[in-house]
């Protein structure tokens, strides 16, 4: 069992091998991205600061899609689902983030929680008959031949969490003034 922060994130582990470690500092970063979203109102994740477009509901519905692209989409090359599916990404190439104003806070969470259930059944999926040095079934990036390990995507998962939540540090403060952790 993992242990908690004071702000109820599970803390990762500090002997666990490398899919532990990889999983729990992605576990606390998604955490992190929760805590920051805590209390909001939809009209408040919909405020954006300073000359930025961006707003704490596009950042939550760009990470579900994230979720979505690198574990569903890239590592195990299935087709996208829906809602992501249908989207004209040429039309509007950050959807993700413009669209989120249309949804309350709920539905912004429960749309990352099950992007985020899904990553973590894939990953186990994967590990049923490979390790972490597996090759993705999708090269991720189109007219690019290069390839990416489960590793790595773990790995970019942490660093696109770690990234955005300063992101969301930034935009919270503007909301109602709450900073820190």
């Amino acid at each position: 069992m993992s242990d908690f922060d004071q702000q109820g994130r599970p803390e990762p582990p500090t002997d666990g091998d490398e899919l532990a470690t990889l999983n729990g500092f992605l576990d606390f970063h998604r955490a992190t991205l929760l805590l920051k979203i805590s209390g909001l109102t939809a009209d408040q994740l919909a405020q954006q600061s300073a000359k930025s477009e961006m707003t704490l509901g596009g950042l939550v519905k760009h990470l579900a899609y994230v979720e979505h692209e690198w574990f569903h989409v890239v590592l195990h090359d299935r087709a996208p689902l829906e809602p992501w599916a249908s989207v004209d990404w040429k039309a509007d190439y950050d959807w993700d983030w413009h669209s989120a104003k249309d949804h309350t806070t709920e539905e912004l969470t429960a749309l990352w929680q099950v992007e985020v259930d899904r990553a973590r059944k894939c990953v186990e999926e994967a590990l049923e008959t490979g390790d972490l040095g597996q090759v993705a079934k999708r090269k991720p990036w189109r007219g690019d031949d290069r390839t990416v390990s489960l590793r790595w995507i773990l790995t970019h998962m942490v660093e696109e969490y770690s990234r955005h939540n300063g992101h969301a540090d930034l935009l919270r403060e503007a909301i109602d003034g709450q900073t820190g952790e």
